[in-house]
């Protein structure tokens, strides 16, 4: 089940692309509960906690990430608040102003379960009502206001009012920002864990493990680390790599599947590539098996399917 999936809010066409909009991530914080480690760089699965969290809002139009630079999986914006460590909303006003676009998903940097579809849900959920923002519950259902997607001219507004009240935005509490907007929450105890102490990581580190994610968990993280961003059926490269180390031999599996990947990347690569790609190998890997099956020469198996018959008289 995916982490849309447990908020029970199933009337948002989850296929469709999300609307227009930008990302905020906030990435500093003294981690004090972490005894003060740089969190969005502490890894689960192999990949930094920052490089989850960009992976799951890569279809923002600009995503800006307020925090010292640092090397990351993709091309972000970097900003900062003044002072830095000024607290959330200093740390959101800061990374606003680098952003055009009317809505604006607002993220911490240590999700590790938050992917691509949440975020799609709770966008199709804003763009679709007349909300200020959706935000996520976790849970014990509180709310989770940077697991959000919001309308940035209300942000905007109401960071403005708050700093004409007060002076400054440093050291105020989110929940003076949250009080004033009108929010929709949707429970998802998934996609809103965060991980705010070494027994977080630890819970994070062993469910990505577990059978039903692990296979997900090391595409995911081999293609970050490869820099490609390409969505392929795993089952029907399962499929070939399962057929060429039965019907031909184990060590067969491996080096197929690379072979199909290279015939897709000189094709153009692209999903259909490498379906391709993969029917033509799943094809000959069966071909092969078939032929060991029937065993002695001449059998009908050994015939291609579009060879000609031979005529002659003397044939056979």
């Amino acid at each position: 089940m995916t982490a849309y999936e447990h908020s029970g809010a199933r009337d948002v066409p989850f296929g469709d692309p999300p609307p227009d909009h930008d990302a905020v991530v906030l990435a500093g914080g003294a981690a004090r509960r972490l005894g003060g480690a740089d969190k969005p760089g502490v890894r689960v699965g192999g990949r930094a906690l920052l490089d989850r969290v960009l992976g799951a809002c890569a279809g923002a139009r600009t995503t800006v990430v307020v925090a010292g630079p640092r090397p990351t999986a993709r091309p972000v914006r970097w900003a900062r608040e003044e002072p830095p460590g000024g607290g959330p909303l200093a740390a959101l006003a800061a990374g606003l102003r680098h952003t055009t676009a009317g809505l604006v998903v607002v993220l911490s940097a240590d999700l590790p379960f938050l992917r691509p579809d949440a975020v799609r849900h709770l966008l199709a959920a804003l763009d679709a009502g007349s909300a200020d923002g959706v935000l996520l519950t976790d849970a014990d259902g509180r709310d989770q206001p940077l697991v959000a997607a919001y309308r940035a001219p209300a942000l905007r507004r109401e960071l403005t009012a708050l700093t004409r009240e007060h002076g400054t935005l440093t050291g105020l509490p989110l929940r003076r920002l949250t009080a004033a907007l009108d929010l929709t929450r949707v429970p998802d105890d998934v996609a809103s864990f965060d991980c705010d102490t070494w027994d977080d990581i630890a819970t994070a580190r062993a469910r990505i493990r577990e059978h039903g994610h692990v296979l997900d968990e090391w595409i995911s993280a081999v293609k970050d680390e490869l820099g490609i961003d390409l969505d392929v059926d795993t089952a029907v490269l399962l499929d070939l790599a399962r057929d060429a180390a039965h019907g031909v031999a184990r060590p067969a599996a491996p080096l197929t599947t690379f072979l199909v990947g290279y015939a897709a990347a000189r094709t153009g690569a692209g999903p259909e590539a490498v379906a391709e790609a993969a029917r033509k190998a799943a094809a000959l890997a069966l071909r092969w098996a078939d032929e060991e099956s029937t065993g002695s020469a001449g059998a009908q198996g050994d015939v291609a399917p579009d060879a000609t018959p031979d005529t002659r008289p003397d044939a056979g």
